[in-house]
């Protein structure tokens, strides 16, 4: 009874938080300044997408780390790769907070939705109906913030590109599919930048003294998909995950 309780009251609190910034898409554009880019709307990642992206594919080049994160890294890819379903050891699968970057490579199309209010951006994920606030008033990060899943965010704009400062995160999240490790020193930079009319890039940035001997990272390309809405996507209601998870994408040895 107390499990559906707190699921009930943090799926009314997204849903309000989500009711507020729908109600306000629409005028996104005018609340904010003229000279700000409008990067609001639905993307898919797979449809922006022309090959695997850096947080899938596990053929990828190895980012240099330390013998920490070596010795981590080596024991979660033994679990991911024991048995024909170990991908499923993947926290996600077991409910856990995604993190950043992860949250953008766990669903078929990495849905998200990007609302711009007076000094925040949002984004609304598909996956979890996740919110993640970018904080776009000026403020430093919080310190007095403990360590969280999905970090402390604070953006500003460069021109046409929205860049995403992220600290203070837990070490309880991975990566990227392939399951590489961090730890509470991740430091994340996104550079949101809107191509065109139905194009958007996101430059990620990983800087982790602790696991990786210097910073690596990625583009990911999402394609703004205007007739789209949001679905329904929790956790609780898929334990297997078989269905929205690409095959291709799956680590391998």
């Amino acid at each position: 009874m107390g499990s559906k309780l707190v699921l009930f009251v943090v799926l009314g609190l997204s849903s309000a938080i989500f009711v507020q910034a729908l109600g306000s898409s629409g005028a996104a554009k005018a609340q904010t300044k003229a000279s700000t880019p409008d990067l609001s709307g639905i993307w898919s990642r797979r449809a922006g997408a022309t090959g695997p992206d850096f947080l899938s594919n596990s053929k990828e080049p190895e980012p240099l780390m330390t013998p920490w994160a070596e010795t981590e890294y080596k024991k979660i890819r033994e679990s991911y790769t024991s048995t024909a379903t170990g991908y499923l050891n993947d926290p996600v699968f077991n409910c856990m907070p995604p993190g950043v970057p992860r949250v953008y490579s766990i669903d078929f199309e990495g849905i998200m939705e990007i609302i711009q209010i007076p000094g925040r951006v949002l984004q609304i994920f598909e996956f979890d109906h996740y919110v993640r606030q970018i904080y776009t008033d000026g403020r430093g990060h919080d310190q007095n913030l403990p360590p969280t899943w999905m970090g402390d965010s604070i953006g500003k704009w460069e021109g046409d590109t929205l860049v995403v400062d992220t600290t203070d995160f837990n070490e309880k999240t991975r990566l990227d599919r392939p399951g590489h490790p961090h730890s509470d020193a991740l430091h994340l930079t996104e550079r949101f930048r809107r191509i065109g009319k139905d194009k958007l890039t996101v430059d990620i940035m990983i800087e982790d003294p602790k696991a990786y001997l210097k910073p690596w990272g990625g583009q990911l390309t999402y394609a703004l998909k205007p007739d789209w809405k949001l679905m329904e996507f929790m956790c609780q209601d898929n334990h297997t995950f078989d269905q929205f998870i690409d095959e291709s994408a799956k680590p391998t040895n």
